[in-house]
């Protein structure tokens, strides 16, 4: 009871809490960290860098390493294997959150108390609030909000860790509150095999497709797998609504039972509707056709999932994207307060009671380029951004995380009263690497945006792209791989060799002064593009659950490091090109 009124009264009061957060920006940030100091300075992590026991803000910055997981990870794991919690922070420890590991490469344990918890959960309702404020009437309606559960690990210790999400639809508030607002039965997001759970939550969604106003997911990575699914099952699922009979392959006793409660009998005029709309050669606006009272669709754009943007505008059908904020395993930071923003154009407003923050301004040259981006001077707090620079975040938290690096490189767009705004850049880190070029994900995913504008008007969508440096000869070349369909259909285009060359020749105009230099002197061969058949991101994506990673927090790999992972693209190929080397040196020389 006491968290309904709790619930009730931040959704009476959102707006006027955002207005004081904000506000008191500075106020609050320095609040934070002298909380933080004051619980946690006589741990074992922090108490040896005040060693006359004067734990202030000023000592703080001037002893405390900055330090990214690899410098925390020797205590998360003490306390993994069974040491108090208290080597690191001061409150219990209430599980791991586990990330998904398929960005950063490696899954990290970041530990969550019940504050911190708290704060997440704080966040999550003030983004509801911002974005439903701008939708008149989607209070009024559900959420087909596509979440998804992986089973939960024991640490030696006891501890049980397992994704952020799973650990969240397991708690009282998701389970007694916001699920009610949500088509999906609790039963079908906790159960644990992908495939039986989209189904289940996608015909769910379509039994109640009159009551539908949202369409969600954490990624967008998530929509564009279920576009996928439903392509490939969308007769099936008609059968399941003309008869009124479960598939039996779906044996989750849990979604079963939820089903049963659900599909109660034949509907053959909904099967008919939706037969029709899934029969037509285009599916250009199905999300809008199956879901008529959408207002619209909710899941994070920026980063590597911009590659789905083009993809979920087209199916879509002018149904706004939202990208509502910026969350990552380790903390809350902001939130999207214009949330009828294009993709492109989203900044994020931080919230200054999450955590303490801090900045390290980059170095970007004058081409606004990144694989010249490095950190220099000292961090700076939220207080001192300053407009148009470009910072790699830094954050301290109650839960054990002290002057962390995220690795996210963002860029000061504005200010909200006293609190900065952030667009994304890019991850602090380089994707690919030959010789002394290096390309970060922020240069790969603009020059394949520059290149793919070549395929538009021949009806060719670019769905979903990956990377890997090919070192296996000398010199060595940058490999891409692209998944292709034509917007009327699935088939396959028809690969002109001429206009991929071109898009080949674009990648390669648009990388930086270095990369150019050394493929003109040969010290990089010409860049090969490897066209996939349909469906191969999708199975990549099931190698990387498969090894542990969340379908809900999976994360599509700018560059792939693991050699199943290539071999798993490299045997679905259908096609590859090579950039003409007189070609992209004409263009060159022209520049």
């Amino acid at each position: 009871m006491a968290g309904e009124i709790e619930i009730k009264e931040i959704y009476e009061n959102g707006m006027k809490i955002l207005e004081d957060l904000t506000n008191n920006a500075h106020e609050l940030q320095e609040q934070m960290l002298e909380e933080i100091l004051r619980r946690n300075a006589g741990t074992e992590y922090l108490s040896r860098f005040f060693p006359s026991g004067q734990a202030d803000k000023l000592n703080f910055k001037t002893n405390v390493p900055i330090v990214t997981y690899e410098d925390t990870k020797p205590y998360i794991d003490r306390i993994a294997n069974g040491e108090t919690s208290s080597i690191l922070f001061a409150d219990p420890i209430i599980q791991f959150i586990r990330s998904s590991g398929t960005s950063g490469g490696q899954q990290k344990l970041i530990p969550i108390t019940a504050e911190s918890f708290e704060k997440g959960k704080y966040h999550l309702f003030l983004v509801d609030i911002v974005t439903k404020k701008c939708f008149s009437g989607s209070d009024e309606g559900k959420s087909l909000s596509l979440y998804f559960s992986k089973p939960e690990i024991e640490t030696p210790s006891g501890i049980v860790a397992s994704p952020y999400l799973t650990f969240y639809s397991k708690t009282d508030i998701f389970q007694s509150n916001l699920a009610k607002f949500c088509t999906s039965p609790v039963e079908t997001i906790l159960c644990l095999d992908n495939k039986q759970s989209m189904f289940c939550q996608l015909l769910t969604g379509l039994l109640q497709r009159d009551e539908v106003v949202q369409l969600s997911s954490i990624f967008a990575s998530v929509l564009a797998r279920a576009t996928k699914f439903l392509e490939d099952y969308w007769r099936e699922l008609c059968c399941n609504i003309r008869t009124g009979y479960l598939s039996d392959w779906i044996i989750d006793p849990g979604c079963k039972n939820a089903m049963s409660l659900i599909l109660t009998g034949p509907n053959p005029e909904l099967a008919d509707l939706i037969q029709q709309i899934c029969e037509d050669k285009s599916w250009e606006g199905v999300i809008k056709k199956l879901w008529p009272k959408i207002k619209y669709i909710s899941s994070i754009c920026t980063g590597s999932m911009s590659q789905y943007i083009s993809l979920l505008e087209f199916y879509g059908g002018g149904i706004p994207l939202v990208s509502p904020s910026y969350v990552s395993s380790e903390a809350c930071f902001g939130i999207n307060l214009q949330p009828l923003s294009k993709p492109f154009d989203v900044s994020y407003t931080f919230l200054p009671n999450t955590a303490y923050f801090e900045f390290l301004p980059v170095n970007k040259d004058g081409g606004g380029k990144a694989q010249e981006t490095r950190t220099m001077d000292k961090p700076v707090d939220l207080a001192n951004v300053k407009l148009g620079q470009y910072y790699e975040v830094v954050v301290t938290t109650l839960a054990g995380l002290y002057r962390y690096r995220v690795g996210d490189v963002l860029k000061v767009t504005g200010f909200y009263n006293k609190s900065p705004q952030f667009q994304f850049v890019e991850r602090q880190n380089v994707v690919l690497s030959i010789d002394t070029e290096k390309t970060t994900e922020e240069d790969l995913s603009k020059a394949i945006t520059n290149a793919k504008l070549i395929l538009e008007p021949f009806g060719i969508m670019l769905t979903a792209y990956s990377s890997y440096p090919d070192t296996s000869s000398i010199p060595g070349r940058y490999v891409l791989f692209w998944e292709l369909k034509m917007k009327g259909s699935n088939d396959l285009p028809k690969l002109d060799a001429k206009i991929m060359e071109e898009c080949c020749c674009i990648v390669e105009e648009s990388f930086g002064f270095t990369y150019k230099a050394l493929r003109k002197g040969g010290a990089i061969s010409a860049l090969e593009l490897k066209v996939v058949k349909h469906g191969s991101f999708d199975e990549l994506m099931d190698f990387y659950i498969s090894k542990g990673a969340s379908i809900t927090q999976y994360k599509p790999p700018c560059c792939l490091k693991s050699e199943d992972a290539i071999k798993i693209l490299n045997s679905a190929m259908v096609g590859k090109f090579f950039s003409p080397k007189t070609m992209f040196l004409s263009a060159l020389s022209e520049g």
